[in-house]
């Protein structure tokens, strides 16, 4: 693991729920609980994976550390300063510090301005750089993402999404930031191409010194980009793990079904996959103690009633599973590995 001198990012307890509202005078009647009291910290170079099901909650998460939506509790910190107060000066250098790409290259981008205008317009609303230092620092950029500095004049909708993308993550880097939270970055993207924009942001991670939020689906994808994997169901995060040890000793029972589900790159081999039953529940209405026993293939009553309390083992992998024993943490699910005919 990179740099692992201090928390550049420390999240606690954080809560986002979205009003339900009904009637002429839009009384609210209920809440969605999008993000529901998480807590996980990115230290200064490394790279955390945060995994899940659609609609867990990951983006909104991504969105409320951006300060990008309210938050409905919990704190956020950044280099030791709480973002849910900063303002004035101190908020303009956390919007300078922590920057974002979007999942859709498409949409992301200014379909009116130009590719040097886009790079360059934080650069010009922070003061960074003025006139020719300014297009300088652009074709700079450019170069660093693998694209021409010809392209400065030229339109989103000449370029492919691969190369969108690029330009998207030249726009993140034009304020030389030290945390970047990318939303689903290669989602929208070829598989080859995937490769391509993944290779590129581990050496732009070197290159800038770099912390990341990885925000994905794909459990092939974070594999190779994070050093830590926090998995997130329903708006809670359930295990965080080294990347290692989240691959070779899952613990939460979600997890191993995500990972069983998840293809080998060897076509002689395949996993059983642990076949869920039933639809996540509503974030409306999520059911009482352990919100994953509604399809857990092992709960038992407990489960049914009680919130399991994080337990943390001293490699720091942390899971919430009332069957996992902390004196003999194993996995209260096991799915195999055979080898194909």
């Amino acid at each position: 693991m990179n740099g692992t001198n201090h928390n550049i990012l420390e999240v606690r307890n954080l809560k986002k729920y979205f009003p339900v509202t009904r009637g002429v005078f839009s009384k609210v009647v209920n809440s969605v609980k999008a993000v529901d009291d998480i807590s996980f910290n990115i230290k200064a170079g490394e790279t955390l994976g945060l995994v899940g099901e659609s609609g867990c909650g990951k983006t909104t998460a991504g969105r409320v550390i951006l300060r990008l939506d309210r938050p409905t509790e919990g704190n956020v910190y950044f280099e030791g300063e709480d973002v849910f107060a900063l303002r004035g000066k101190a908020l303009m250098r956390f919007r300078k510090n922590v920057q974002i790409v979007f999942q859709d290259p498409y949409s992301s981008l200014n379909p009116r301005l130009s590719i040097g205008s886009i790079i360059a317009e934080g650069i010009g609303a922070h003061g960074i750089a003025r006139g020719k230092k300014k297009k300088e620092a652009v074709e700079y950029l450019l170069d660093k993402v693998g694209l021409s500095a010809g392209y400065y004049h030229r339109y989103p909708h000449e370029f492919s999404g691969g190369q969108r993308q690029r330009i998207a993550i030249a726009r993140a880097l034009s304020l030389n930031p030290t945390l970047v939270i990318c939303d689903e970055p290669v989602s929208a993207l070829d598989v080859s191409i995937q490769a391509q924009i993944l290779n590129l942001m581990t050496k732009l991670k070197k290159d800038f010194n770099l912390s990341y939020l990885f925000i994905t689906h794909n459990l092939s994808v974070v594999e190779h980009v994070s050093d830590r994997i926090a998995t997130m169901y329903l708006g809670e995060i359930v295990e965080v793990a080294d990347t290692t040890e989240f691959y070779s000793h899952p613990l939460h029972p979600y997890t191993i079904s995500l990972l069983s589900a998840n293809m080998l790159p060897d076509p002689k081999y395949k996993k059983k996959a642990i076949m869920l039953k039933g639809d996540v529940p509503s974030p409306l209405d999520p059911p009482p103690g352990c919100r994953f026993h509604t399809r857990c293939p092992v709960a038992v009553d407990m489960c049914r009633v009680e919130w399991p309390a994080p337990k943390e083992f001293s490699n720091g992998h942390l899971v919430r599973c009332h069957l996992v024993d902390k004196s003999d943490p194993k996995p209260p699910v096991k799915f195999d590995v055979v080898k194909q005919l």
